[in-house]
């Protein structure tokens, strides 16, 4: 794995369902365009710990701050499809969340906890790979190998409030 981190700097390692209130304290405060309220975050840290337990679909990597805390985290959701010659074992990752607390940027975790994301993403048959960029973090992405594609859209669909919530 290539990584441009002092030799010095904490290793990125796999994150347990117990990183899951930092994962989700670093995307609210640093990847979204407002923070999340406490209930949000608390659903969000929750389905979080579920999700990355061993079988779960997330899968994460963590850099500890020394402080205590996490300095930066990649957290990426596999999904199952249906096989095809860019995927041929049938899975795919959305990439969710690449965020580092600004005390500890410009040290390489970002890179670091990606490229193991990655790594050990590649060794579970992973082929497929998607990311949402900002303009500031393209240039990262690019330099591992990720490619804009313009065939990419979005919607997003919220029940109809007079309806019953589904069981």
């Amino acid at each position: 794995m290539t990584n441009s981190a002092p030799s010095n700097a904490p290793a990125p390692r796999l994150a347990t369902p117990a990183d899951a209130d930092e994962i989700a304290r670093l995307r609210s405060q640093y990847i979204l365009s407002e923070p999340l309220d406490e209930a949000w975050l608390a659903r969000g840290r929750d389905q979080l710990a579920l999700r990355l337990r061993p079988g779960g679909d997330a899968h994460a990597y963590v850099v500890d701050a020394l402080g205590g805390g996490l300095a930066s985290c990649a957290l990426g959701f596999v999904q199952v499809l249906l096989p095809a010659p860019r995927y041929p074992q049938g899975l795919a990752v959305r990439i969710h969340a690449v965020a580092t607390d600004p005390a500890h940027r410009r040290r390489g975790y970002a890179h670091a906890t990606l490229s193991a994301l990655l790594e050990d993403l590649q060794e579970r048959g992973v082929t497929l790979y998607e990311l949402y960029a900002s303009e500031g973090s393209a240039p990262l992405y690019e330099r591992l190998g990720f490619r804009p594609d313009p065939a990419l859209m979005r919607m997003t669909k919220f029940p109809d409030p007079s309806e019953p919530p589904a069981p």
